[in-house]
């Protein structure tokens, strides 16, 4: 992680040579960041995501959120309209509207280390419970909490919704959600990460004790990396926003990286600036400057 000892306001960011690079790429998270609580995008940060893309800059929405749940911001996807979706595990042509998008990149979890996973973290933290996330299924545990947006498609073990010859099986596994009704959050993550070790990637974006668990090295930073290797665009004319664990490698990964004002302290630490909080547009504040200095 960056040091700490430079974090700055939105309104001004250390002099670095990073801070010369001309910016070619936008990549902001969404919950807790670009939405505000109410899951709306004011009309000051579509202004200033129009702005972007206007000045040559792209845009990328980078989430947790399955493709399913993009219908909040499919209008603001302007040209290219990709999103990563998944945490990385899934990279999103939205140009269709809801319900009608297309996977461009598929990162899933392979089924073994899926069940490998469960099978550990049921042995280090008793009571959890999980739920599983297809490309376009969602089916969880009996015991699973409503926590979600949606019915889930099949009530059954993780075990047999993951099992090789589940009738589901045809269908990548994007990742699997693990819940704990009693842990902390954060002690639940770094229980879950030693104890699955390098099987899967294990991060969090929830106040619960829900923890995303991914593919092997897939995060928001790695598939990131690789859209902008497509694009022939390097770390450094990257700026990135966040507010959540699941942010931290991302933020780490950018030339430029802004913490929300209402960010988990984890992520803090990894951004190189800081903005304001999402209900005050903070990532409309940080565009708007960026887009000042390069005229």
């Amino acid at each position: 992680m960056r040091d700490n000892g430079r974090v700055t306001s939105a309104t001004r960011q250390p002099e670095t040579q990073a801070a010369a690079t001309p910016v070619r790429l936008i990549a902001t998270d969404l919950d807790g960041t670009l939405l505000r609580d109410d899951k709306s995008v004011s009309p000051r940060t579509v202004a200033a995501l129009a702005a972007a893309e206007e000045a040559g800059v792209e845009v990328f929405f980078v989430t947790g959120r399955p493709a399913r749940w993009m219908d909040v911001v499919s209008d603001h996807v302007h040209g290219h309209g990709l999103a990563i979706c998944g945490n990385g595990a899934a990279v999103v042509d939205l140009h269709g509207g809801p319900g009608a998008h297309r996977f461009v990149k598929v990162r899933e979890l392979p089924r073994k280390n899926a069940l490998d996973a469960v099978r550990l973290l049921r042995d280090a933290a008793p009571g959890t419970v999980y739920a599983v996330e297809q490309t376009f299924g969602f089916n969880q545990e009996p015991a699973y909490p409503k926590l979600h947006m949606e019915v889930p498609d099949i009530l059954a073990p993780a075990e047999d919704l993951l099992a090789p010859d589940s009738h589901t099986a045809g269908e990548p596994v994007l990742k699997i959600l693990a819940y704990h009704p009693d842990l902390d959050p954060d002690a639940f993550l770094t229980l879950a990460r030693i104890a699955i070790g390098d099987r899967a990637n294990v991060t969090r974006s929830s106040p619960s004790a829900l923890l995303e668990i991914s593919g092997p090295g897939v995060s928001k930073a790695s598939t990131l990396a690789l859209c902008c290797a497509e694009r022939g665009i390097s770390h450094e004319e990257v700026v990135a926003f966040g507010d959540m664990p699941n942010d931290v490698e991302m933020l780490t990964w950018a030339g430029r990286s802004y913490a929300m004002g209402n960010a988990h302290a984890d992520v803090i630490a990894a951004a190189s600036g800081r903005t304001v909080a999402n209900n005050d547009d903070g990532v409309a504040v940080v565009i708007e400057r960026l887009l000042d200095e390069s005229r």
